[in-house]
């Protein structure tokens, strides 16, 4: 039985059929999760938007002579939908296909082998012989910041807005902010980004970030890093966000400050699983909790990143165990994590600080696209690529900021994964003119032999 339908819990489902386990699945709203629904798909589906509008615009710095492009909102908004159905769709088809029970309503655990479905009709007492819990996460708030979905949202409630908004805060600069506040400057709204750290995208490499905050505020971004700010105040049907010193009115406040684990009220008290300030604590090798049979995958495990192939991969590792009785832990490792901002941010591994915190003696290479044929042609040559390796040892991490940065990463995801030397890596060949050659740069010269 699998409890949530979001990546980790129909990723369950459906590996399931590769060992003929018998499956159920159980789902407050609607198949896919905050993921396909109100999360990844569809904000990117709103980031290629921005970026086929900002692409027209520019059209004559290439030549290609048009008219001042307009943006249709609500198409745009209607062209989300249809991603979103089509792949809900999809979705469900694939469910269909290998015969996993869907019950739609709220399930929640009544002892180690037992889960309670409230549905439209009442509720239903099903028993499993394993049962994950794959519920998910909610978007945070802040004191002060009481989300009313009109004046203060969250990303659930952006995606949906049926107007572009004129002049946004954005609280929080991390992966959510930064790529709202770079789709939403690119279609013409005046942006403010505050974060109270010294750099968007937290944990990232500084330089990485210090390249994206330059690319948004090139694009008339407002970023206020390293700052702290003040309880909203009604001002003349706007919003006033004091800062430091200063504030700005805005028509509309989208709080980005993380997510919180769905924990509550799915009967935890009804087994033995421990939490860990209301995530689910797991053994990293199976998934299982402290409650033998139940297992927890995705957003609401202790301690690893909140990403939808995040929680592919823990589904992989829980079922593997719970069919074979064999281990299949996830490699934390070698997961990337992407920023689909214009720029985009993407690494992988270790970043320098990390690594020195590891206690590695470490070498560190960086490339930049200024120089790339490719990069240089579609007009996007800004960004580095980093490479942090342990001194005479393996890659250990690597960082990509500019274009395309999320498919590039997977390269060095692979180098990271199986501990390539960086001469190894470095023998391999990159076609010219592509992006990639700034991969092959920076390999180069992390292998002490640079090129250009």
């Amino acid at each position: 039985m699998v409890i949530g339908g979001g990546p980790g819990g129909y990723a369950a489902a459906l590996y399931a059929h590769n060992f003929g386990l018998k499956v159920a699945l159980v789902e407050k709203a609607i198949v896919g999760g905050v993921c396909l629904t109100r999360g990844c798909i569809p904000a990117k589906t709103w980031l290629h938007a921005a970026d086929v509008y900002r692409t027209v615009k520019e059209a004559g710095h290439y030549g290609i002579e048009s008219s001042e492009p307009t943006v249709n909102w609500g198409r745009a908004l209607e062209r989300k939908h249809e991603v979103v159905n089509q792949l809900v769709t999809g979705l469900g088809g694939l469910l269909r296909n290998r015969k996993v029970d869907v019950f739609n309503g709220f399930g929640r655990l009544a002892g180690p082998k037992k889960v309670i479905v409230a549905g439209e009709h009442g509720e239903e007492e099903i028993e499993a012989n394993n049962v994950i819990i794959a519920t998910g996460s909610e978007a945070r708030s802040i004191p002060g910041y009481d989300i009313d979905g009109e004046r203060i949202v969250t990303s659930d409630h952006a995606l949906d807005w049926p107007e572009r908004p004129e002049k946004v805060a954005i609280i929080g600069a991390g992966a959510i902010g930064c790529e709202f506040a770079s789709l939403l400057s690119d279609f013409g709204s005046e942006v403010w980004l505050f974060e109270m750290l010294d750099q968007v995208v937290p944990g990232s490499e500084p330089q990485a970030a210090k390249a994206l905050e330059r690319a948004l505020t090139e694009r008339g971004v407002n970023v206020r890093t390293g700052t702290q700010i003040g309880n909203p105040v009604p001002v003349h049907g706007r919003l006033q966000v004091p800062f430091g010193e200063e504030s700005v009115d805005v028509d509309v406040v989208l709080v980005a400050v993380g997510r919180a684990p769905q924990t509550e009220n799915i009967g935890l008290d009804t087994v033995n699983v421990g939490t860990d300030r209301g995530y689910i604590t797991v053994d990293p090798s199976t998934q299982q909790t402290s409650e033998p049979g139940v297992y927890a995958v995705g957003d609401v495990v202790a301690g690893v990143p909140q990403l939808a192939h995040a929680g592919f991969a823990e589904a992989i590792a829980a079922v593997t165990y719970i069919a074979t009785g064999t281990s299949a832990p996830v490699d934390y490792r070698a997961i990337p994590l992407v920023v689909y901002s214009h720029p985009e941010l993407a690494s992988v591994g270790l970043t320098e600080a990390q690594a020195k915190e590891a206690g590695y003696e470490i070498e560190k290479t960086r490339h930049p696209f200024a120089g790339v044929g490719r990069a240089i042609i579609i007009g996007e040559n800004q960004g580095i690529v980093k490479i942090v390796s342990e001194k005479d040892g393996p890659i250990l991490g690597a960082t990509v900021v500019g274009p395309s940065a999320g498919e590039m990463i997977h390269e060095l995801m692979y180098a990271v994964a199986w501990e390539a030397l960086p001469a190894e890596a470095a023998a391999f060949i990159h076609a010219h003119p592509t992006l990639s050659e700034a991969v092959g740069e920076t390999l180069l010269g992390a292998a002490g032999r640079s090129l250009h």
